[in-house]
């Protein structure tokens, strides 16, 4: 069965934005291009770790002699996006993602597949009318500004959950905190 590809090759807007409060918060890469918007849900970790990946590709590629892709240092002033989400609907919670940088056209790539269940029944090939057990995947390639911008706001998403608790080092919760704190 072919793989159902949600392919943005220059996006309107790639963010990473949450819904719920802190400690309750479901993280979300979404992607706009016109009016085609993809929703897909991935861990706080996976976030943090895409944003770290994005920026290592770029402070290496800025070595480059005559940085010749015009890498940018810091996320220009015009890229930052603040905004909320737009409307959500998720479209699969991410399994397996993969980062990589394409030299013609100067783009970071993101691809992010779904979790795979593997205790599924193999032998249930049924699709829904919408399609809903077809087999997808997200191809994003964003320009090196944008890729900076994308990276800045994702970091700043996942730094503003809970508080850490300076005695254990967990977070506090709003209804209050209990420190555990390690046997001596």
């Amino acid at each position: 069965m072919p793989t159902r590809v949600h392919e943005f090759a220059w996006p309107d807007r790639v963010v990473v934005g949450t819904i719920g409060l802190p400690g309750a918060r479901t993280f979300y890469l979404q992607v706009r291009a016109g009016t085609q918007i993809v929703s897909i849900a991935l861990e706080k970790q996976q976030s943090a770790l895409l944003a770290e990946k994005i920026d290592e590709i770029l402070d290496q590629l800025i070595t480059v002699e005559g940085n010749p892709f015009s890498v940018p240092t810091s996320t220009p002033i015009e890229l930052v996006d603040n905004d909320q989400l737009e409307a959500v609907q998720e479209h699969f919670r991410t399994g397996a993602m993969s980062l990589g940088w394409d030299p013609t056209t100067a783009q970071v790539v993101i691809e992010a597949y779904p979790i795979t269940d593997v205790d599924a029944d193999d032998n249930d090939d049924s699709i829904d009318e919408d399609g809903a057990n077809e087999p997808e995947m997200l191809l994003v390639r964003m320009p090196v500004g944008t890729a900076r911008a994308f990276a800045k706001r994702t970091r700043e998403i996942v730094g503003a959950g809970r508080p850490t608790c300076s005695l254990c080092g967990y977070p506090i919760d709003a209804d209050g905190h209990i420190c555990t704190l390690p046997e001596v």
